[in-house]
């Protein structure tokens, strides 16, 4: 599986899962820890979790390793670092005090959510 199949399957995963204003930034070049930034958020700490642990499982199932998965009891910001790409899944409210997004402000994001539901 490529770094981009991977990011596809986490989208997707997290999609199924109903992951909240799903974001994808285009890492390359601006930071050395990975590719693909996801990031996404839930509305209760039980979907937060669901999330993460979708994400976890599909990797898992399509033969990636999970190398760290963080902040999974307190589901405020869960960590799901699959090496190429890093999924943050953040509870609504601590997603708009850490702005990832804004952060982040120079790496391009992707579509990656209409390239999942061209693919279905």
């Amino acid at each position: 599986m490529t770094n981009r199949e991977l990011l596809l399957t986490a989208v997707k995963a997290a999609d199924d899962k109903k992951a909240e204003d799903i974001i994808t930034l285009n890492m390359r070049g601006i930071s050395l820890i990975a590719d693909y930034f996801v990031i996404c958020h839930g509305n209760s700490d039980k979907q937060v979790q669901a999330i993460a642990r979708e994400i976890k499982d599909q990797a898992v199932k399509n033969g990636y390793e999970i190398k760290r998965l963080e902040g999974f009891d307190e589901a405020r910001w869960v960590l799901v670092d699959l090496g190429d790409v890093v999924v943050h899944v953040f509870h609504r409210e601590e997603r708009n005090y850490y702005n990832l997004e804004r952060l982040w402000g120079d790496a391009p994001t992707e579509d990656v959510l209409s390239e999942i539901a061209n693919e279905l």
